[in-house]
């Protein structure tokens, strides 16, 4: 099978898997928005630091990598919009590069979790030990030159751009037998290293001398992912927090306010309305397709525009919900796909394009939302996770977020707050 159908199939393979713990769960402010991609300096092109094999290297801060501000007393809070996609990867249908132009042109950035055997040739697949399978197993399949070239590519651009490069693991084992809901933490902290080091030698597995490296250090870049399947994220959380992560995605929220939970920010995906069902539904591409088409991942051609709108309209629903109510972040999820025609990317691509340019709103990466967490008063933070779905404080913001904030934690990033 040639690189780019494989990592095709592993986008359905890992989709499909998601299914398994989330599938089908039932049931205009004052402030200037800050576009992402547009803010912050770009690394010194001075500073360049080969690491390793120069798979990888050092150039500098990240560009366009924004600096957190800490609130006002009073100020009403941003709308965050993240959208993110599973074992991102760039294949024959250059969905990739589609969604890194359609961010440039909507002043967003997103978290891109790219899967480690993505950049590992199938004729070195003997080098992943996945826990508790034998060695050069994946249920996603590996890659070959080509397509890690044109993934390569992607993720260097991506994060030039300010978007981040997050990690969706290797080899995608879902279920009783060996998936990752049995891992153990150090079965988790095999799969990380395993993960970060497939990213940092694909010079030396292919062969590659003369490609560029990639413009960033993994081990310090990577902070969140988001487990295969929503699986295993009790032990998976665990492994991150002792390895210095800072945020974990693999749950299901609803759009209320995020906490830390084991000492790392919860970014879970979110329950938003389904149009024409009296459940909600998960912000995930996969889950509004399993509840219209079931497994099949081409059903009925003459429903793919109205399969296309519900989902367009739900996760438009769930924006509207927290733009006007609570401003909870919403964390929306997917995959780089054409299932039934196309349609849940045509969908997420207009979204994008409403949603983005709206003031107040930024459309960030998990990365720039969890540095804007990080510098809030968590007194005030606490103040509004007491805001349910789609509730606005009656009093307004103004006088809901009067109270003087207590002083910023030495070091913590936005402090103090700069006016604006």
């Amino acid at each position: 099978m040639a690189a780019t159908q494989r990592i095709a199939v592993g986008a359905m393979v890992a989709a499909a898997c998601a299914a398994s713990l989330a599938g089908c769960a039932s049931g205009g402010g004052s402030e200037e928005r800050t576009p992402g991609p547009q803010k912050g300096a770009p690394a010194p092109r001075s500073v360049v630091r080969l690491i390793g094999d120069g798979s990888t290297s050092y150039t500098g801060a990240q560009p366009h990598l924004p600096r957190p501000e800490r609130m006002r007393p009073g100020q009403k809070p941003p709308q965050f919009v993240v959208f993110s996609w599973d074992g991102a990867g760039e294949d024959s249908q250059k969905l990739f590069s589609h969604f890194r132009k359609v961010s440039k042109e909507n002043h967003a950035t997103m978290t891109y979790f790219l899967s480690g055997v993505y950049m590992l040739p199938e004729e070195k697949r003997d080098l992943y030990r996945p826990p508790q399978h034998s060695p050069g197993r994946s249920d996603i399949g590996f890659n070959d030159e080509e397509g890690i070239r044109n993934t390569l590519k992607q993720v260097r651009l991506a994060w030039l751009e300010g978007n981040e490069i997050g990690t969706h693991f290797n080899g995608h084992f879902c279920g009783p037998a060996g998936g990752v809901g049995t891992w153990s933490v150090d079965e988790w902290k095999s799969e990380i290293a395993q993960a970060k080091q497939f990213v940092k030698s694909w010079r030396t597995n292919t062969g590659m001398k003369q490609a560029p490296p990639l413009p960033f250090d993994y081990d310090k870049e990577l902070i969140g992912a988001r487990t295969p399947c929503l699986e295993g994220q009790k032990n998976f959380m665990e492994a991150a927090r002792q390895l210095g992560f800072r945020y974990d995605s693999s749950g299901v929220n609803n759009q209320v306010w995020p906490k830390k939970k084991e000492g790392l920010w919860d970014l879970s995906m979110q329950l938003v309305p389904f149009p024409g069902h009296t459940y909600e539904q998960l912000t995930m591409d996969y889950n509004f397709m399993v509840n219209q088409s079931g497994t099949k991942t081409q059903g009925d051609p003459d429903k793919f525009d109205y399969w296309g709108e519900q989902m367009r309209d739900g996760l438009l629903k769930g924006f509207y919900r927290a733009y006007d109510g609570n401003r909870a972040p919403l964390i929306i999820g997917n995959h780089f796909e054409s299932w039934n025609g196309g349609t849940y990317m045509r969908a997420v691509e207009d979204v994008v394009k409403e949603v983005c340019n709206k003031p107040d709103v930024r459309c960030v990466s998990f990365h720039q939302l969890a540095d804007w967490l990080d510098a809030q008063d968590p007194q005030v933070l606490q103040k509004m996770r007491t805001l349910q779905v789609g509730e606005a404080p009656r009093q307004g913001w103004a006088s809901f977020l009067s109270g003087g904030p207590a002083p910023a934690p030495k070091g913590v990033p936005g402090a103090p707050a700069v006016a604006q």
